[in-house]
C-alpha cells in the first residue's frame, strides 16, 4: 500500500491516501466543502463550481472535487476569495431560479436554500426576466420543473451508472439547456426514484410525495421493506398514521441510499381501499363482519375440538411475517396443536445449498460481499428485476472496483452490458453453460455464485462441487423471493425441520400435500394466497386466514382475521444472504392486529403455554434456540443487519426440488401484495416481464 499523503486544509494536518480527491480528504477531516454537482461514488462532473478552493501556488481557484491530494498541498476552503466565489456562484444559478420555496417540496432540506442562507447575496444583480418553462410530468412517479433545476447532472449519473438505465440525457444549450427523458417525453425507466432523491433542488419531485406535507412535521421511522428478499432498509416518513414518502437519504442499512420503486413507493397498500378492518366470519354462506372475541373464540372451539378428536390440521405460513411471528406459528402448530403439517411457499433451494457447504466456513456470502468480490457469477436469475439491490451492488463493484461478472441466464439481463461472458441457455442447460467457463472462472482470486430456482435438488450439490473443485475462495447465495423467506426457512416453517434445522421425527405434509389432502379437518393460512394456483381437496375444512385483503383463499375462509403489515409491527427479517435486522412499527390501520397478537390471543382461549408473546422476548429465545442466530444485538436494535450461520452440518431433510418454484416477480409486481399498490400498478413498465429490460437499455 502506498505512503499516505501529508496536506495542510485551514491550518489542520491532514492525511489522506494517493488519489484522494480534495472534497474527500477535506471531508475525513470534519470539513466540509459545499458542492451540488459532486456525488461520492459517480462520475466527476465539475459543473457546479460550488466547491472551489485555494491552493497554495496555484493561480486560480480549483474544483476540489476534480484535484487529488498532493503532498504538502495547502488547501483554503474558507477564505474572503472563496467565499466571494460561492457568493457569485448561488447568485448566477438564482438567475433563472423560481423563488418559490414556500411551495417547493424540497422546502427544509434543499442544498441549494441552504448554500444561499449561508453564502447568498442579499439581492441579485441580474435584472432580466427569468426563463421560464411548464412543469412537465415523465411518469407517475417523476414530475421535473425545469427552471428550478441548476444542471448538476446528478439524476443523469444516478440514472446511467448507478440503475444502468441510462434514461436520462441534456437537450439544448446555453440558458434553455434542461434534463429530458432518452425516451420522447416520458420515462422508460426502473422508476425507482433515485433522481428525485438525488436533486439536491426542487427540479425532480415525487408523484406520491407533492405538495402534501413538509420533513420537518414527520416521524420518519427505520424499517425493512416488506416486498423482495433483498432486505433494503426503507425509511419512511409519516404524518397523522400515514405513510407520506420513503427513502433512505442517512445510507443506515445496508442498501445505502439504494431503494428501488417497491422500497420507495410501494407502501401506498397499507391505504388501500380494500384493506380488511374487521374480522370475517361466514354466516349463511357469506363473509360477515363480527367482533375479535366473536371470531377469535370460533376459530379457539373448532381448532380444540379437531384437535380432541385426532383430526388433521394443515398450516401454510408466510415468507413476509416476521422472525418472532414464524418461530411462534411453528411453535403453535407442532405443541399447540399437534401437527407437522406446516409448510410455506419455497422459491429456492437453500437447504440443500446449506448441506452441500456442510463443514465449510465463510461459504455464504453477504450483501456487502457482492460489492467488494473479485468476480461474480449470476446462474438463472435477472437480477435487476428480481433482485435490484444485489443487481446495484455488482454495477457499483464493475464502476469501483473493476470487478468482473458472468451470466448464465435463459433471456438477456442488464449485466450482460459490462459482463465478462454473458451465456444465455435453454432451461436446464445452465450448468453444462457454467462448466463451459471453468477456464475463465479459475483464474479469478475470488468468486460469489449467485443462483436463483434454475438451480435446485442434485444441481445444488453439482454447483459447490464445481466452485470446490476452482480452488478459489468461493461463496454462495441461494435467491429467495420475498422479505423472510430465508427467516421462514431457519425458523422452521417446513415439514420435517424444527428451528435452526433440527430434525423433526414426525413426517409432516407439504403445501401441495395439505391441500390435496382428502382428509383434511382445519387449514389455517397466514399471509399466503395458495388457493389461487390451486384447489382444496377437502371442500369440507374448516378453513382461517390471516390476511390485509380478501384474496382468493380469503375469499373460501370460514374466518379471516385482518392481519397488520410489516409496516404495522415490530420483529426481525432475515433477506436473502441471511442477515438480520429490525422491522419497526411505522403506523397502525384501525381494525387490524400484528399476526404474533392474533397467535397469542388463540393460544390464550385454547389455554395453550407457548411461552413469551412479545417479539423481543421471542427473539431472545431464537437467539438461544436457533443455531446461528445469537447475533450481537446492538447490532439489531441500532438499525444495523448481522449475518447468521444457520448451520454448518448436514441438513437431514429430504430434498424435494419439485416444491421450488419461485414466484418470477419483476420490479413492479409482488406476488398479492403488488395487486394493492396503487403506484406499482400505474406505471407502464409493470407490463414487461422477466428478461426483457435488458433489451431496450443502452
Amino acid at each position: 500500500m502506498p505512503d499516505p499523503v501529508n496536506l495542510l486544509i485551514d491550518g489542520k494536518a491532514v492525511q489522506a491516501p494517493a488519489g484522494t480527491l480534495v472534497i474527500d480528504a477535506a471531508k475525513m477531516a470534519g470539513i466540509e466543502i459545499p458542492a451540488f454537482c459532486y456525488y461520492e461514488g459517480y462520475s466527476l462532473q465539475a459543473a457546479c463550481r460550488m466547491c472551489l478552493v485555494e491552493i497554495e501556488k496555484t493561480p486560480k481557484l480549483q474544483a476540489s472535487c476534480t484535484i487529488p491530494v498532493g503532498e504538502g498541498m495547502v488547501v483554503r476552503t474558507d477564505s474572503p476569495l472563496v467565499a466571494q466565489a460561492r457568493k457569485s456562484m448561488l447568485e448566477l444559478l438564482l438567475t433563472n431560479h423560481p423563488l418559490d420555496c414556500p411551495v417547493c417540496d424540497k422546502g427544509g432540506e434543499c442544498e441549494l436554500q441552504d448554500m444561499v442562507f449561508r453564502y447568498g447575496a442579499g439581492e441579485s444583480r441580474y435584472t432580466e426576466a427569468k426563463v421560464h418553462v411548464d412543469e412537465k410530468q415523465w411518469s407517475p412517479v417523476v414530475f421535473y420543473d425545469a427552471p428550478r433545476c441548476i444542471l448538476c447532472y446528478r439524476c443523469v449519473r444516478v440514472c446511467n451508472e448507478g440503475m444502468g438505465v441510462g434514461a436520462l440525457g441534456i437537450v439544448n444549450r446555453g440558458i434553455v439547456s434542461e434534463i429530458a427523458p432518452n425516451d420522447g417525453d416520458h420515462l422508460n425507466c426502473d422508476e425507482c426514484g433515485a433522481c428525485i432523491d438525488i436533486c439536491p433542488v426542487g427540479a425532480l419531485t415525487s408523484g406520491t410525495y407533492r405538495y402534501q406535507t413538509r420533513p420537518w412535521e414527520m416521524n420518519h421511522v427505520g424499517t425493512v421493506c416488506t416486498h423482495c428478499s433483498n432486505g433494503c432498509k426503507t425509511t419512511l416518513g409519516v404524518r397523522n398514521d400515514k405513510i407520506i414518502r420513503g427513502n433512505n437519504r442517512d445510507r443506515s442499512g445496508i442498501n445505502g441510499e439504494f431503494l428501488c420503486i417497491k422500497g420507495r413507493y410501494g407502501f401506498d397498500f397499507t391505504e388501500n381501499p380494500e384493506r380488511l378492518q374487521s374480522p370475517l366470519m361466514r354466516v349463511d354462506g357469506k363473509l360477515e363482519p363480527v367482533s375479535w372475541s366473536k371470531a377469535l373464540l370460533a376459530v379457539a372451539r373448532k381448532f380444540q375440538e379437531v384437535k380432541a378428536s385426532g383430526g388433521t390440521f394443515g398450516v401454510i405460513g408466510s415468507n413476509r411475517t416476521t422472525n418472532e411471528e414464524n418461530y411462534y406459528l411453528q411453535k403453535f402448530a407442532r405443541q399447540g396443536l399437534g401437527t407437522a403439517n406446516i409448510d410455506h411457499h419455497r422459491s429456492g433451494d437453500l437447504t440443500t445449498l446449506l448441506d452441500a457447504i456442510s463443514g465449510k466456513t465463510a461459504a455464504l456470502a453477504t450483501v456487502a460481499d457482492i460489492y467488494t468480490a473479485k468476480a461474480t457469477l449470476v446462474i438463472g436469475a435477472d437480477l435487476s428485476e428480481q433482485h435490484p439491490l444485489l443487481a446495484f451492488q455488482i454495477r457499483a463493484n464493475f464502476r469501483h472496483h473493476a470487478a468482473h461478472t458472468y451470466t448464465v441466464t435463459s433471456g438477456p439481463v442488464r449485466e450482460r452490458k459490462f459482463a465478462v461472458a454473458s451465456l444465455i441457455v435453454n432451461p436446464g442447460q445452465e450448468l453444462s453453460a457454467v462448466e463451459s467457463l471453468r477456464e475463465q472462472l479459475a483464474k479469478e482470486s475470488e468468486l460469489v455464485i449467485v443462483f436463483g430456482d434454475a438451480i435446485k435438488g442434485d444441481s445444488v450439490r453439482q454447483l459447490v462441487a464445481f466452485g470446490d473443485s476452482l480452488s478459489i475462495p468461493v461463496k454462495y447465495v441461494c435467491l429467495v423471493d420475498y422479505s423472510n423467506s430465508r427467516g421462514a426457512v431457519d425458523m422452521g416453517l417446513i415439514p420435517g425441520l424444527l428451528p435452526g434445522y433440527h430434525t423433526d421425527s414426525s413426517n409432516g405434509l407439504a403445501t401441495h400435500e395439505i391441500l390435496a389432502s382428502a382428509g383434511l379437518d382445519v387449514l389455517w393460512v397466514i399471509g399466503a394466497n395458495p388457493l389461487k394456483s390451486a384447489k382444496l381437496v377437502a371442500q369440507d375444512a374448516f378453513v382461517v386466514v390471516q390476511e390485509m385483503f380478501l384474496t382468493e383463499t380469503a375469499q373460501r375462509a370460514d374466518v379471516v382475521f385482518p392481519a397488520a403489515s410489516a409496516y404495522e409491527k415490530d420483529g426481525t427479517v432475515t433477506n436473502v444472504t441471511g442477515e438480520v435486522q429490525r422491522l419497526k412499527r411505522a403506523v397502525r390501520t384501525m381494525g387490524t392486529k400484528p399476526d404474533l397478537e392474533i397467535f397469542s390471543l388463540l393460544a390464550k382461549e385454547m389455554g395453550l403455554d407457548l411461552g413469551p408473546t412479545k417479539p423481543e422476548a421471542i427473539f431472545d429465545e431464537i437467539r438461544k434456540a436457533v443455531r446461528g442466530y445469537n447475533v450481537p444485538l446492538p447490532i439489531i436494535a441500532t438499525g444495523g443487519a448481522a449475518q447468521t450461520s444457520p448451520v454448518n452440518g448436514r441438513v437431514p431433510v429430504e430434498s424435494r426440488p419439485e416444491l421450488i418454484q419461485s414466484a418470477r416477480d419483476t420490479l413492479f409486481t409482488s406476488g398479492s401484495l403488488g395487486r394493492y399498490s396503487k403506484m406499482l400498478n400505474s406505471v407502464l413498465e409493470r407490463q414487461a416481464g422477466l428478461y426483457e429490460s435488458g433489451v431496450n437499455t443502452p
